[in-house]
This record gives structure tokens, C-alpha cells and sequence, in this order.
């Protein structure tokens, strides 16, 4: 009986996944992953990486973005009805930031790996910058400022110094209650979704969902939905509750209906200079003194609004969120 004990648990045992002995550590060069095939700038994916679009991305500086996932092999994503997709351990989520110089030559700075780690179910990140040759791309964790010159979206050069963040910036707008969380790949903001659930790599998708709307797609939606998804991608990883802005109470998810938490007729608590000398988030009806318009619309430190990931003014989403904010009821 002992030993059919024993055998039973000793069989058991060998099908349990097995948890690795340390941490993962991250390779040193991109082209190492076998990710992508042939030349490594081109990101041709390999077999298994998937590639996905956004309905409405982060601004990052008019940067181009290519996301891949990978999931490991016989593993799904599963559906949740809010927030993320819940990834299986080991899954890749990759995003590479690149933009057209004045000749029109997509040309690449860096990719940001997030790894779900099987040793102890968490996200880590790792930086990978690119050299100038555009023949790889290696690890780097102490951030770098880029000088570039780019054509933006209505195709006029602008010239800046990009900032390559160090990890800790990562973590910043990627944690929520101190835990390292993807931000990108919400299910509403996903374009892949039945694909993936088609090919399996999606597990109980419903048969229909409400999806964030597209920022720049004024044929479907009004202004007010524009805006609001903007602000979602842009702004809600921070201003949410358990975000790195959460002491400042303005919260901007898509979902939020509260008009104190949106900003309307709220004080700034922590602005300081920033504020401009202004008295609200949002003034509703009066994009000119609301302090969300003033921040997004500078590039100043301390000032500018996000902190992180863009220093240049993002024109068309300024524009936007002003004309949502001058539409608002001046009675709110």
C-alpha cells in the first residue's frame, strides 16, 4: 500500500508544472528571445508571437508602436469582464518604440519587454535600447535621452531629445497597490480579441462587449467618448485608485462617473506650481482655466502632465480634451 502511495504522489508530482529555482533573468540582446526572424528591424515575428493594435494607445512623443504577445506553448489568456486579460505565467507582452524620420525611415529606439515570472506569478520589466545601425537591440536598465528628429502626424519635423526610461520609471506608471501590472491590453482596448479567441489564445470571450472608443474616430463617437477613452489610456493607470496619483483624487477612467473624482470643480491637492495659478481640474465649459488642459499642454517639469513617457506636446489630444471640456454644461 506504501508504495502505491508513494507511486501515485511520485506521478502526481511529475505532472504539476514546475516552479523555477530563482527569478527569471533577462537576456542581454534582443535577437537572443527569437522573437522575430531574418533581419531583426523589420520585427518579423516568429511563430507564436502574436501581433496586436489598440483602440486608442498612450501618446509617447508620435512614436510608432508594434505590440506582440507570447504566450507559452499549450497556455490561453483569459477573459475578465473589467480590467486585464489574465496571462498565463511565462507570457511575453513586448512593445517596440520607433518613429519616421524626416526621409520618411521608420527608424527604431527602443523595446520594452514585460515577463510574467512562473517563479513567483509576477510582472518584471526589462528596457531594450537600440543601436544606431538598427542591427540590435541590448539591455538597458539605467534609461538614456535620444536626440531625434521626427515627422509627427501631420507630417511636420520636430526635434527632440526622447527619454528612454530606466525601470523604476516603468514601474511607476505600471504599478497599482505596489504590484507591476501591463497597462496597454485591457480587454475594451484590445482589436485582436476574436481573433485570438478564434485561435484559441483567448479563453471565454463573450459573445459581445463593450469596446473603448477610438480617440481619433469622430464618425462613431462624440467628443465626450473620445475624450474620456483618452484620458483613460493616457491618464488612468496613474489617477485610479491604488495608481501612482491617487492621493490627487482626480480619477480618469472611462468608467468614472463621479463629477468630483473627474476633476469638475475639484481644487488641486498636491499641483503646487503646477497649477498654473488656477483653481480647478476642470472648470467645466472654460478649457482656458482648467488645470488638466494647462498641464497636458506644456512641457514644462514639474508642470507638464503626464510626467513620464512624452516630452513633447501631444497637439491633437490637447485640442481634444479642450473642446470636450469648452462642450461641458457650465452649471456642473
Amino acid at each position: 500500500m506504501k508504495r502505491l502511495i508513494f507511486g501515485i504522489l511520485l506521478l502526481w508530482g511529475c505532472q504539476q508544472p514546475q516552479k523555477p529555482l530563482e527569478a527569471y533573468q533577462f537576456k542581454e540582446k534582443l535577437s537572443e528571445y527569437g522573437f522575430f526572424t531574418g533581419d531583426l528591424k523589420t520585427l518579423t515575428a516568429t511563430a507564436g508571437v502574436q501581433h496586436y493594435d489598440l483602440h486608442t494607445p498612450l501618446f509617447t512623443d508620435y512614436a510608432l508602436k508594434d505590440r506582440f504577445i507570447v504566450l507559452p506553448a499549450g497556455k490561453a489568456m483569459q477573459y475578465k469582464d473589467s480590467g486585464m486579460l489574465d496571462f498565463p505565467d511565462s507570457t511575453f507582452i513586448i512593445k517596440n518604440f520607433s518613429y519616421n524620420d524626416t526621409a520618411h525611415v521608420k527608424t527604431l529606439i527602443e523595446t520594452r519587454l514585460l515577463f510574467k515570472d512562473p517563479f513567483d506569478h509576477k510582472w518584471k520589466v526589462m528596457n531594450y535600447l537600440w543601436d544606431t545601425k538598427q542591427t540590435e537591440a541590448v539591455k538597458w536598465i539605467m534609461g538614456k535621452k535620444v536626440p531625434i528628429t521626427l515627422l509627427d502626424d501631420q507630417q511636420q519635423r520636430v526635434s527632440t531629445v526622447y527619454q528612454v526610461p530606466n525601470t523604476n520609471d516603468c514601474k511607476r506608471c505600471h504599478s497599482n497597490n505596489g504590484e507591476l501590472l501591463p497597462i496597454g491590453p485591457k480587454a475594451r482596448n484590445l482589436r485582436q480579441l476574436t481573433e485570438w479567441a478564434n485561435n484559441g489564445s483567448l479563453k471565454g470571450k463573450p459573445s459581445s462587449l463593450e469596446i473603448l472608443p477610438d480617440w481619433k474616430d469622430s464618425l462613431h463617437y462624440t467628443v465626450t467618448q473620445r475624450a474620456r477613452a483618452y484620458l483613460d489610456v493616457n491618464c488612468a493607470h496613474c489617477h485610479t485608485k491604488g495608481g501612482d496619483a491617487y492621493n490627487t483624487g482626480l480619477f480618469l477612467e472611462y468608467e468614472q462617473s463621479d463629477p468630483i473624482h473627474l476633476g469638475f470643480l475639484k481644487g488641486p491637492v498636491s499641483a503646487g506650481g503646477g497649477a498654473g495659478g488656477l483653481d480647478y481640474d476642470i472648470l467645466p465649459g472654460h478649457s482656458e482655466q482648467s488645470i488638466l488642459a494647462y498641464r497636458m499642454n506644456s512641457t514644462e517639469p514639474g508642470t507638464a502632465m503626464p510626467e513620464l513617457a512624452r516630452t513633447l506636446i501631444h497637439k491633437e489630444g490637447v485640442t481634444l480634451i479642450k473642446a470636450w471640456i469648452d462642450q461641458l454644461p457650465r452649471n456642473q
